[in-house]
């Protein structure tokens, strides 16, 4: 993320947050390990998903992190690419869905009876 508006992430950093909270810290770190262990979906699956969510929540940190942790665990460029567009259509996906409020707050259709 060179020439970038985002700090660096640095294992400086990583020990500051540690230092200052080291509870949370170790536990997100355990909780992060368990996540992404082999489970029912294998690591390269989950690393993919992980690409994907990073990209709908916009997170510089988690896209460089978890593409580089997909290539590792074996994902294509092709793969990690299909999954960033996995995650293009369900943000574009929740702004069509939603488009209801607009057309409810237009008078283009009525609200929902329960």
């Amino acid at each position: 993320m060179a020439d970038s508006l985002y700090e660096p992430a640095t294992r400086e950093i990583d020990q500051r947050r540690k230092e200052l909270a080291p509870g949370p810290y170790d536990a997100f770190r355990e909780f992060s390990k368990a996540v992404f262990a082999e489970g029912a979906l294998d690591e390269k699956t989950k690393q993919l998903i992980a690409v994907a969510v990073a990209h709908t929540t916009q997170c510089p940190y988690c896209i460089d992190g978890h593409t580089k942790l997909a290539k590792r665990r074996g994902a294509t460029a092709e793969e990690i690419m299909e999954a960033v567009w996995v995650a293009a259509e369900m943000r574009a996906g929740g702004a069509y869905a939603h488009s209801t409020l607009a057309l409810r707050a237009i008078g283009e259709t009525e609200p929902h009876q329960h």
